[in-house]
């Protein structure tokens, strides 16, 4: 038996998310049917963390095990694996790791970037979410400043029909907007993410950004007393924008 660690990127634009799923294609499952057809056997997969239906990577990590009876090399594999894929999903790097390795479970962080555009984008459309309003983008880093640290995200998240039953509190480890170009990128990074939780930061950030909320509304979402009329769903930022970003792991 053995193990690689693959980091791949890819469009989420075509995929019904990154988690297998019957019935819709999925990055998981391109992966998993280039994996087979190359390796001539059953492979077991696992990512860092599932990117919801038309979120993009930069940066995700996933195990692929396997007991072939000729393993390949790594670059061997990415290469034999990158002729097979469709072209919006690509794999960066593999490298052969311990069977030991799981790619979910030794995950210590993961980080997102969201991008909003200001102005329309004939080539990046895909990839921001255009707001047209003006930005306070320091109000919107102040804001940001104020997730590091223990939280519970119980406002911004929503309940995953896979795992109801999942803790709402989350250590973020870092967190900020800033202006770079057209573009305001909001980057976070924490121990994990609730489901919804990066996008609906993004759309409240937004509503405070344009001024339609306050930062005590801000901060009493933040600590878990969000008034009924701030209906933070309504306002979950488009998945266009979302980037998983990077994953780290112990050194």
């Amino acid at each position: 038996m053995k193990t690689w660690k693959l980091t791949l990127e890819y469009d989420g634009t075509r995929y019904s998310g990154w988690q297998e799923q019957k019935n819709a294609r999925t990055v998981m499952g391109e992966l998993r049917i280039a994996a087979e057809d190359f390796l001539r056997a059953e492979v077991e997969l696992q990512g860092s963390g599932r990117t919801d239906a038309g979120v993009h990577a930069a940066a995700q990590v996933a195990h692929l095990r396997c007991d072939a009876k000729r393993p390949p090399t790594p670059d061997a594999l990415a290469r034999e694996l990158n002729e097979r894929l469709p072209a919006d999903i690509v794999v960066l790097e593999a490298e052969l790791v311990t069977n030991r390795f799981h790619a979910r479970h030794n995950a210590v962080s993961r980080s997102y970037a969201y991008q909003i555009a200001t102005r329309k984008m004939a080539f990046s459309k895909r990839y921001v979410w255009w707001v047209r309003e003006p930005l306070n983008i320091a109000a919107m880093n102040e804001a940001a400043g104020k997730l590091p640290g223990r939280h519970d995200f119980v406002c911004f998240g929503a309940t995953d029909p896979a795992r109801p039953d999942e803790s709402t509190v989350v250590v973020v480890e870092a967190a900020s907007v800033e202006q770079e170009g057209d573009l305001v990128v909001f980057r976070i990074q924490a121990s994990h993410f609730i489901w919804r939780m990066v996008r609906r930061l993004a759309g409240v950030l937004v509503k405070l950004g344009k001024g339609e909320i306050s930062m005590a509304d801000f901060d009493a979402l933040l600590a878990a007393r969000g008034r009924k009329e701030l209906d933070v769903a309504a306002w979950t930022a488009p998945a266009s924008g979302l980037f998983l970003d990077g994953v780290k792991y112990p050194d």
